[in-house]
């Protein structure tokens, strides 16, 4: 696996033409009376062609305002990505979002993603934030993954993170 930068000119639809991203989820993490616990809510998350063109455009403005995509290549294929902005989030700017972690499905459980995460955390690291902040998918094999590295509930959340995506997770990493 070859881990890179990604730079705005490869960004498009042919970058993930051999990319995969679906989730079988059955259990995630909700927020009930204010004690989270882990509920059935099966679903299947599979990115549509819509996903793909808005997480296109996405990754695109994290570039052109200052933040990183990384990438895992296998025989130039992309396997994996991570996005980082490069606005400050928080009431002293502590945070540096993480706006983006996926691995393609055919991929997962092979460190593919741990490395990804410890790419992002180096660069927001030199880039001057204290922490990551993550709004995390609720399912409960994606909390496990954050978890594992260290991840805890956000001291602070992010209103736009929660409005968008109400049923996720807050979550920070200490760098």
């Amino acid at each position: 696996m070859i881990y890179r930068v990604i730079v705005e000119e490869e960004i498009d639809r042919e970058l993930f033409s051999d990319f995969r991203r679906r989730q079988v989820v059955t259990d995630c993490w909700r927020r009930v009376d204010g004690e989270w616990v882990i509920r059935s809510d099966p679903f299947i998350d599979e990115w549509s062609e819509e996903d793909y063109r808005e997480l296109i455009s996405c990754l695109r403005n994290t570039l052109r305002t200052g933040g990183i995509v990384y990438g895992a290549f296998e025989e130039n294929l992309l396997k994996g990505f991570v996005s980082v902005e490069a606005e400050p989030l928080g009431s002293l700017g502590q945070y540096l979002d993480l706006s983006s972690i996926h691995v393609s499905e055919d991929r997962r459980g092979l460190g593919i993603g741990n490395r990804l995460f410890m790419l992002a955390c180096d660069w927001a690291r030199e880039h001057g934030a204290k922490k990551l902040y993550i709004s995390a998918h609720s399912a409960v094999e994606t909390q496990a993954f954050y978890r594992s590295r260290g991840c805890v509930e956000a001291e602070e959340y992010n209103k736009e993170h929660c409005e968008r995506e109400p049923y996720d997770c807050q979550m920070e990493y200490q760098l």
